[in-house]
């Protein structure tokens, strides 16, 4: 399974899924794995009606035991220097979603995310976006398409309200991390109902 793995995990922007996602970290911790926590820089700095960076950051370093990495050159080494075995973003906002598929690297997520993809190891994406099936659609398609690259199964969380909106279930991002290292497929079903 997960237990010896050392497990990227890169948050975005994605302010409302917090609360959902960062008790998660617990689900890898519970299986052995190591997590390493990397933010943008919007997660280190933004204050929100969700809490402010430095409220999540702390409950993050709690749950993970490590610091923060919030930094380009801190992530940089996670290539053949540092590797991880698996680097998960989750959430990931459209923005982030558009940079990854067109090779942008300016944040330590994404630093973080490309370092992993060179060393040949998984990239498992949690999307968290509300505008995935319309401008960003052709990124996500471009990023399913692509070597090593897995996502958290995702469904329309608000199909009347927001349309063009998706979010991964992040109940299954363990599974799904565990099949994109140890079976090197997609976890299935990918599209969900909510």
């Amino acid at each position: 399974m997960l237990e010896g793995k050392r497990i990227g995990l890169g948050i975005t922007a994605s302010h409302c899924t917090y609360e959902d996602v960062i008790p998660k970290i617990e689900n890898f911790t519970k299986v052995g794995a190591t997590v390493v926590p990397i933010i943008t820089h919007s997660v280190l700095t933004a204050a929100t009606r969700f809490g402010t960076g430095e409220e999540w950051i702390k409950k993050i370093e709690a749950l993970t035991g490590e610091k923060v990495v919030s930094s380009i050159m801190e992530a940089e080494p996670f290539g053949p220097s540092n590797p991880l075995d698996c680097m998960v973003i989750a959430p990931m906002t459209g923005n982030s979603i558009s940079k990854f598929a067109n090779a942008s690297t300016d944040s330590p997520v994404l630093m973080a995310a490309k370092a992993t993809l060179r060393n040949g190891s998984p990239v498992v994406l949690g999307i968290s976006t509300n505008d995935a099936l319309g401008l960003n659609g052709v990124n996500i398609m471009k990023l399913m398409n692509s070597k090593n690259i897995y996502f958290i199964p995702f469904g329309q969380d608000d199909p009347q309200g927001k349309p063009n909106s998706l979010i991964s279930d992040f109940t299954k991002m363990v599974e799904t991390v565990d099949h994109a290292i140890n079976h090197k497929k997609q976890l299935q079903p990918l599209l969900i109902q909510y």
